[in-house]
C-alpha cells in the first residue's frame, strides 16, 4: 500500500497543479476583459466542480486498491494461520495417538509384565535361597565331617562349591584313593587335604598353570599344616605340537591346541580320583577335554572322574566326547549348585 501511495504521490501533485492553473485561467482572462466575468466564474465552478469529481474518483480508485490489497493480505494471512491451526492440530493428534500407545504400554507393563516379573523374582528368590541352604549344609557337613581348622578357605564362586566339594569327599571315603588328582587348585585343594588326612593315607596333587595362583594355594597349605598331603605343581599351558595329545583330534571339532605341560605330572600313577576343574573356560572352547586322555593311561582300575561346571555348555559338549571316545565309561549327572558330572568304568 505505501508503494502505491509513492507511485501516486507525484501524479496528484502534478494534478494539483495544473487543476490550480486551470481553476485561475477564466477568472485572469476576465480581468484582461477577454471573457466577461460571470462567464468566468461559471467555468471556474464547472472546473471545480469536474476536479472535484475526478478527486472523488481518484480517491475512490485508491480506497477501491488498498480494499483489494487488504483483502489479498488478510486471505494470506488467513491461509497462513488455517495451516498452522491444521498443523498443531495434527501434532496435537499424533501427540495423544503417541500417548494413547504409551498408555496402553503402560497398561500392559502393569497388567501382565510386572506380574510376570514379581512372579519370575518371587521364583528367582526362593531357588537362591534353597541353593543358599543347601550350601550352608554342605560346608557345616564337611566341617563337622573333617574335623577342619576354625578359620577354612572360602568357597563357592570362582571356587568349588561346597555341594561339590561334599560329593568329593564322599567319593574319597568310598575309594580310600592313594592319589588325587586336580586340574587347577585353590580352596578345594585343601579341603581334599583334610579328607585324605582323616582316612589316615594318600595325598593331593594339584596341576596349576598360573604361577601366583600356584603361590596362594601353597601358601594355605601351610597355613593349614598339609605339606604333607597336598602338594601343587606348576605346568603352564603350553601349545601342542602337530601329532601330540592334546593336538589329535582338537583341531577340527573347534577345540583348544593349549593344555597343561604334561612333563610337570609325567610320574604320577595310580589315580584314584581326577577332579577336572580347570584350565578356565577362557582358556579356549572345551578347554578341559585334554584332562581325560592326558591322564586316561594313569587312571586305577576304579578311578572317578570328576567334571567340574557342567551345567556350562561346553564342559557338556566335552563330557559328551569323552563317552563317545571311551565307550567304557558310564556318566552320572549329580545335583550340584554347578553341575557336576561323575565319570567311572563301567562295573567298577
Amino acid at each position: 500500500m505505501r508503494t502505491l501511495r509513492r507511485r501516486l504521490l507525484p501524479l496528484l501533485l502534478a494534478s494539483a497543479s495544473v487543476g490550480a492553473v486551470t481553476v485561475l485561467l477564466p477568472p485572469v482572462l476576465a480581468a484582461f476583459g477577454l471573457l466577461p466575468w460571470s462567464q468566468a466564474l461559471i467555468l471556474s465552478g464547472i472546473i471545480l466542480l469536474g476536479a472535484a469529481a475526478c478527486a472523488l474518483g481518484g480517491g475512490l480508485l485508491l480506497v477501491r486498491r488498498s480494499v483489494l490489497q487488504l483483502t489479498t493480505e488478510v486471505r494470506t494471512h488467513t491461509r497462513a494461520v488455517t495451516e498452522a491451526v491444521a498443523a498443531e492440530r495434527l501434532e496435537i493428534a499424533e501427540a495423544n495417538a503417541d500417548l494413547e500407545q504409551v498408555r496402553a504400554g503402560l497398561e500392559r507393563i502393569e497388567g501382565e509384565v510386572l506380574p510376570k516379573q514379581r512372579r519370575q523374582f518371587k521364583r528367582d528368590l526362593l531357588e537362591q535361597g534353597r541353593k543358599d541352604y543347601e550350601q550352608q549344609v554342605a560346608w557345616s557337613e564337611l566341617r563337622e565331617h573333617l574335623d577342619t581348622a576354625t578359620f577354612m578357605p572360602p568357597l563357592r564362586g570362582w571356587a568349588a562349591s561346597p555341594d561339590l566339594v561334599r560329593l568329593i569327599v564322599r567319593h574319597i571315603d568310598r575309594l580310600r584313593p592313594e592319589l588325587v588328582v586336580e586340574c587347577g587348585s585353590g580352596s578345594s585343594s585343601i579341603w581334599m587335604g583334610y579328607a585324605l588326612r582323616r582316612q589316615g593315607r594318600g595325598r593331593v596333587v594339584a596341576i596349576e598353570h598360573e604361577a601366583h595362583f600356584a603361590e596362594q594355594t601353597r601358601a594355605l597349605i601351610a597355613e593349614h599344616g598339609l605339606d604333607d598331603v597336598v602338594e601343587v605343581r606348576l605346568a603352564p599351558l603350553v601349545e601342542a605340537e602337530p601329532g601330540t595329545l592334546t593336538d589329535t583330534g582338537l583341531r577340527d571339532k573347534g577345540s583348544v591346541s593349549r593344555w597343561y605341560d604334561t612333563s610337570a605330572f609325567a610320574d604320577l600313577d595310580g589315580i584314584g580320583l581326577l577332579l577336572v576343574d580347570g584350565p578356565p573356560e577362557s582358556t579356549g572352547r572345551q578347554a578341559r577335554y585334554p584332562a581325560l586322555p592326558a591322564f586316561w593311561p594313569y587312571l586305577a582300575d576304579d578311578a572317578v572322574i570328576i567334571l567340574d561346571d557342567a551345567v556350562r555348555k561346553d564342559e557338556r559338549a566335552l563330557g559328551k566326547r569323552w563317552l563317545e571316545e571311551y565307550p567304557e565309561l558310564l556318566r552320572v549327572e549329580e545335583a550340584a549348585e554347578k553341575g557336576a558330572h561323575v565319570f567311572s568304568r563301567k562295573g567298577a
